[in-house]
């Protein structure tokens, strides 16, 4: 009896007026529609990655009903509402016949329409409070729906609720169903994925046995041509594993990684993704369930579209470098490599190769953020430090000789790559020639508490103390990655100036400060770019040498471990890891076979129709021609900051000539530990200090010990000292403190 009286209630209010219900237009359906996945977006638009942003569903783009497979509408509509294009919403014969079975059969039927459905999905309030929807829940899904159609057209609805329901697991919307499951696109689905994709709409989770048998018995009432037979081994095949999408667009992997993870973008609310539409007045209220919250770039992202600073093509240009490379040195151990672009000016990044890709194994290895020991990377930045500290020039002479240097672990050698010495040569050469012992040398000449000063000052934030390095940081004992290598020669290319990079394409306030004088970029950058000055360790043709400016520096840790190629024109900085991400070592591979003809590929593309100019000269340099005495080096105009230049045109063998006299031996905070193993009266300490015409004098904390141009030996005992030098009148020309540790 309870049952009749429900019938006739429900006959009664169907036969009212339906007052009107706010549900939101098509437009806002769609626009309020978030895919699951991020897509990262080039500084052109064009898609150079997906990522899945969302744990809570799969939604891949938004389907129109005009890139949905006939056949799959077809199908879905024969089989949840075959008279979905005669009715107002409510299929009022459907109604009346899951009334009469109802109340006369032990198994319930419904009468929910694809209307009444996407009704239920846009409104959180018409899903079913338990196993079942109530009654009045019941009539408010009729009254929605019948709104739907007076606003909707049936395309829309179709195509709404096609993308908005679940068909398999996670797998909510025909595009994700279609890449999940068939890995093809809507448009493509045929006959049999139709059926078996129709019938999962009604149980997305049955069992294989039983998707089989309805999409069958599908295809039978719709007179089909496929057979039980395919139908069943299709169902078999693609439901008996796990289902999978494929990304169509995967070339900058790492990039999305980061500025996912970096710039903070949070997931704010839990899908489906139209959970707060609509309100029962009628307001809408969209939730957006990806915002920017982090590092002010929060603009980069639309919905969920990132928009980046990247250029799709330079990207597959240098992957694709880089890979040709890695294949080709193959046989000498190379394996994996890493690129970077950026624009000097700005600081956008314009490609983010972290990985070749090559490697199943290491795919997921980030070689742009991974830390590796500098080689001779770092040189630049010890000659910036010493040029601007005014106790080198360009022209000053060093010895390129076998040095032996006492520290806390033992004695110190530095060795050139090439195991020879060339005796007396010029900083200009050295550094373009990358020598150690005079990077050594000229390391001690500006300290290395000051030298770590610049190296953090240009983004090297996670270094340790002088202390830990001592000199053997000249020859690349620091560990760092190319994100901040390849900033920091950014910073030589911006006339000292440091500031961030980014992946925003967009201006904002930049975050700058000044790490070197623009005299001392200057004059690195000049060294850098000097083909002839280079010519001594790399020839006069290498693969360094292009046609327009350029400034370059390659690095080769210990053994062979690690192989850079830095370098930037005047519009951008390039920077090239190759090695192997296990640390294994490479075999004969050196500057120029490694890293540097990526470098070079990559440069001469970006130029390719674009020319490149060095840097204009300082007000603060000065040019002056020059002779060596020994003849060392041919004559020449060289650059100087004004107030270093030597007073006339010859120079002799040493740089003193030219600048003031400083301490070379010990440096500046050095411990010195005695050897328990050997006798005290046989350790010494020699003081060396950088020659100069004038008469000079040691003094050992307030006692005069020798004169500079005499060979002084010092035996060491526990302690903290000041060795100074001091002229006739006892005035200090540069002081150093140290101390002795032992027994």
């Amino acid at each position: 009896m309870n049952k009749v009286i429900a019938v006739l209630c429900i006959i009664f209010l169907a036969i009212g007026s339906l007052n009107a219900y706010g549900l939101p237009s098509f437009d806002e359906v769609k626009r309020s529609y978030l895919e699951s996945e991020a897509v990262i977006l080039d500084r052109h638009g064009k898609v150079i990655h997906e990522m899945r942003i969302d744990p809570n569903g799969r939604r891949l783009e938004w389907a129109k009903i005009k890139d949905i497979s006939p056949v799959l509408i077809k199908a879905v509509i024969f089989s949840e509402d075959r008279r979905f294009y005669e009715h107002d919403g409510v299929d009022w014969k459907a109604v009346g016949s899951a009334l009469i079975a109802n109340v006369f059969s032990k198994n319930p039927r419904g009468a929910s329409t694809i209307t009444m459905q996407l009704a239920s999905l846009l409104d959180k309030e018409l899903k079913p409070k338990g196993s079942k929807r109530t009654m009045s829940q019941k009539w408010d899904q009729m009254k929605a729906a019948q709104e739907i159609e007076k606003k909707w057209s049936k395309d829309e609805i179709i195509e709404s609720y096609l993308n908005l329901i679940f068909f398999r697991g996670e797998l909510q919307g025909i595009s994700s169903a279609s890449r999940g499951l068939f890995d093809k696109d809507p448009s493509g689905l045929n006959e049999l994925e139709s059926l078996m994709l129709a019938v999962l709409i009604r149980s997305p989770n049955a069992s294989s046995k039983i998707v089989s048998k309805r999409a069958c018995l599908l295809g039978q009432e719709m007179e089909l041509s496929s057979e039980c037979k395919e139908i069943n081994s299709m169902v078999e095949l693609f439901l008996g594993k796990p289902y999978a999408v494929r990304y169509k667009n995967n070339i900058a992997p790492h990039a999305g990684y980061w500025i996912l993870k970096h710039i903070e973008y949070k997931l704010l609310s839990q899908h489906p993704p139209l959970n707060s539409l609509p309100s029962r007045e009628g307001n809408l209220s969209y939730a957006s369930p990806l915002r920017g919250e982090g590092k002010g770039e929060g603009d980069l992202l639309q919905k969920n579209k990132i928009y980046t600073t990247i250029d799709a093509d330079l990207q597959i240009f240098a992957l694709e470098s880089l890979r040709r490379k890695l294949i080709s040195e193959k046989s000498q151990n190379m394996n994996d490599g890493a690129v970077l672009i950026v624009e000097n000016k700005t600081g956008e990044i314009f490609a983010y190769i972290a990985n070749s890709g090559t490697s199943p194994d290491t795919k997921y290895v980030d070689g742009i953020q991974a830390k590796r020991q500098a080689g001779s990377t770092l040189k630049p930045f010890i000659y910036a430090t010493a040029f601007e500290k005014q106790v080198l020039t360009p022209a000053s002479v060093l010895k390129d000789s076998p040095l032996e240097i006492s520290t806390e672990s033992g004695i110190y050698k530095p060795e050139n790559y090439t195991r020879d010495f060339k005796g007396d040569i010029t900083a200009r050469t050295a550094l373009a020639s990358s020598l150690n012992i005079p990077a050594v040398r000229s390391l001690s000449l500006a300290g290395t508490n000051l030298f770590l000063q610049k190296l953090k000052l240009a983004g090297f934030d996670n270094l340790k103390t002088d202390d830990y390095y001592g000199l053997s940081i000249a020859l690349g004992t620091a560990d760092i990655s190319l994100y901040k290598l390849v900033n920091a020669y950014r910073t030589l290319a911006n006339k000292g100036m440091w500031s961030e990079l980014r992946f925003k394409n967009k201006s904002s306030k930049k975050n700058s400060r000044s790490v070197f004088s623009e005299e001392a970029a200057f004059l690195v950058s000049d060294i850098l770019s000097d083909r002839q000055a280079r010519s001594g360790t790399f020839g006069f043709e290498n693969v360094l040498s292009t046609k327009f400016w350029s400034a370059v520096k390659t690095g080769t840790s210990k053994d062979m471990r690690d192989n850079w190629c830095i370098g930037y024109s005047e519009k951008y900085t390039v920077g090239v890891w190759v090695g192997n991400f296990s640390g294994e070592p490479m075999w004969n591979v050196s500057g120029i076979t490694g890293a540097a003809p990526v470098w070079s590929e990559i440069m001469n593309y970006l130029h390719k129709n674009q020319p490149s100019k060095g840097p204009a000269i300082p007000s603060g340099i000065t040019t002056k021609k020059i002779r060596f005495s020994k003849g060392i080096e041919p004559e020449r105009e060289e650059f100087f900051i004004k107030g270093t230049e030597p007073v006339t045109a010859e120079i002799d063998n040493s740089p003193s000539a030219v600048l003031q006299a400083r301490i070379i031996y010990p440096v500046e905070h050095m411990i010195v530990a005695l050897d328990p193993d050997i006798p005290v009266e046989q350790q010494v300490i020699f003081f060396e200090a950088l020659p100069h015409p004038g008469i000079l004098f040691w003094k050992l904390n307030d006692n005069i010990i020798g004169k500079v141009s005499e060979t002084i030996s010092w035996k060491p005992t526990p302690g903290v000292y000041n060795i100074s030098l001091v002229d006739i009148g006892n005035k200090t020309v540069d002081s150093v403190v140290f101390s002795v540790r032992g027994n």
